[in-house]
Parts: structure tokens; sequence; C-alpha cells
């Protein structure tokens, strides 16, 4: 028996394709309903890693389906049900060919750009004088292309607007959209003793109507640090303690691993594995309020084949 989901290959009635993204495996159903498998891959680096995390999809798709809720107000999503911890099922949608990434603090990919020292990202230009995890003056919108295979690539709302990726009209919206959400996730966070660092957003179109699709606010899309304690660790220069997917690309660079040509992947052990579980757990926990319900996993892709049938038999009734 399989206690987590390292790729699944079901058969529904009324499958057109399935396509297999890094971390889900997303099925089509007669163009009507995309059926959306939180796998318990883990990627890094745009490289998924050989390791699975177990709990993982679970964390993941109810985080976002969460925050699909509780931003449903700003913008309609995909969501339309969420018949297994793993899994979301929703209307299908033609995605847009960018993502939208919002970052309110200079970390990660910034920061690392900032250091290189370059002052501009995405045709956004960043201040003089910051450090690692400073605050922005106010939070700036860094596009990047997405690849289906690959790194995603920044990209300017110029550029994207050049090469005709997006209309203006449309993308315009997309960027009042993910300034909305960013805000009420920030919120959210800020309640729960956190801060949403930065995180990026992906939308469709159906019936030429603009939806959020995709997963929000997870560990996976976003980077959070603990309120707490924020201030005096910038003032020591000290690294900020945070709930994101950070920690596993710090492991991993210590190990010689950047995700470049001709790096061997690091096998990440038991012990990592599990501290990987517990930290996804741990931010399930904090960034929701409510206590972790571990779903039973002795048998995963069992389970998760056998609630999408009943679902598809009670849609389709």
């Amino acid at each position: 028996m399989q206690n987590a989901i390292t790729s699944t290959n079901f058969t529904f009635p009324g499958l057109k394709n399935l396509y297999v993204g890094k971390v889900r495996d997303v099925y089509n159903i007669d163009d009507e309903l995309l059926i959306m498998v939180a796998s318990d891959r883990i990627s890094a680096f745009d490289v998924v890693l050989p390791r699975a995390i177990p709990y993982k999809g679970q964390v993941l798709n109810q985080i976002a389906a969460k925050f699909l809720d509780a931003t449903s107000d700003i913008v309609p999503n995909w969501k339309i049900a969420t018949p297994d911890p793993m899994v979301t099922v929703g209307r299908v949608c033609e995605p847009f060919k960018v993502e939208m990434v919002i970052r309110g603090y200079l970390s990660g990919h910034a920061w690392r750009e900032y250091k290189a020292g370059k002052r501009s990202i995405c045709g956004v230009t960043m201040p003089e004088g910051m450090k690692e995890n400073d605050m922005f003056p106010n939070p700036i919108i860094t596009p990047t292309t997405k690849a289906s295979v690959g790194h995603d690539e920044d990209i300017s709302k110029e550029e994207i607007l050049k090469q005709g990726l997006v209309g203006k009209e449309d993308y315009e919206m997309l960027e009042t959209y993910t300034k909305a959400i960013f805000e009420r996730g920030t919120q959210i966070a800020s309640g729960m003793g956190l801060i949403l660092v930065d995180t990026k957003y992906e939308f469709g179109k159906s019936n030429d109507e603009i939806f959020l699709i995709d997963e929000i606010h997870t560990p996976d899309s976003s980077r959070y640090f603990y309120k707490e304690g924020y201030e005096e660790r910038q003032r020591k220069n000290e690294a900020q303690k945070q709930l994101s997917k950070e920690f596993v690309r710090e492991w991993l660079m210590d190990h010689g691993f950047q995700g470049k040509e001709d790096q061997q992947v690091p096998v990440m052990d038991d012990a990592f594995v599990n501290l990987v579980s517990e930290r996804y757990i741990e931010l399930f926990e904090n960034i929701t309020g409510e206590k972790f319900e571990r779903a039973d996993v002795s048998d995963v892709p069992s389970r998760v084949e056998n609630n999408i049938k009943k679902f598809l038999e009670a849609y389709y009734r």
C-alpha cells in the first residue's frame, strides 16, 4: 500500500486528457470539468525531487480550497467541489499564459536579483538601500511566463502586451485582482500571526469571464514569515523565521544543487522527508487556525480514485 502519491493514472468516464504538472495531475472530463489531484510530489528550482512528502498534497489542496472560498467575493474562481482531501474539481478555463507574482517584501528570487546588483525586476524599479526581507513601500507585481517544461521566466507588463500574451484590458484586470487578493491574504495571515511575503496567482477565462484558477496561498505558491520578532530579526540582520518551501531550496543549495545543468539532485533521507511533512502541516495549522486532520494514508491512490468516482457518479446522475 502507498502512503503518498507520486503519480496517478486513473481512468474516468468522459476523460479527454491527463496533464501532469510538477505537483498536480489534472484530468479533463468532457472539456467541462477539471479534476486536479494535488500529489505528494515536491519541486524546487523547477525540478521534481525524487521523494514524495506524506500529507503534502492534502495540505496544499485544503489550504487552496479555503482561500478560494475566502476570496470568491473578489474574483470568481474555478472550484466546484473537493471530493477528497487531495482533490479539487472545477470548471475548465482557458489559462492566461502568464503567472501573476506579487511581492510585499524583498525575498527569494527578488533578493537574489537585488544582491546581484539589479535594481529592476520585470520592469519594476526596486529602491536602493534595501536589505534581504525588507518590506517594499508598496507590493510589486513581477509576472512570469508560464513554462510547461523548464523554468518560468521573468517578464515585464510591457513585454506581455507587446507579445500579445494577454490583452491590455484583461491584463489590467489581472493586476487589480492580484492586488486585491494579496491584500485579503495579507489580512488573513496577519490575523494568524503571519506575514504573507510573496505569492503567485493564475487566472483563466471561461465564457469571456476571468476566473482565479489553480492554487492560492499555499506553501508551494507563497512565502510566509512569522510576524512576532520580524522587526527585531531585521534590525539584527538575522534570518527570518518562515513557513514556505524556501527551507527545502536552502537544503538543496547546501547540498550543491540549484537546478542547473549537470548538477545531481541530492537524495532526501527519511528524517528530512518527515521534517518537510511536519513543516507543511505546521503551515496548514498556522495559516488556517485549524487542527490538521490527517487523512487515511493506508492506500492513498485507491482512496483518491474511489472518492473521485463517487463524485462523478453523483454529478452526472
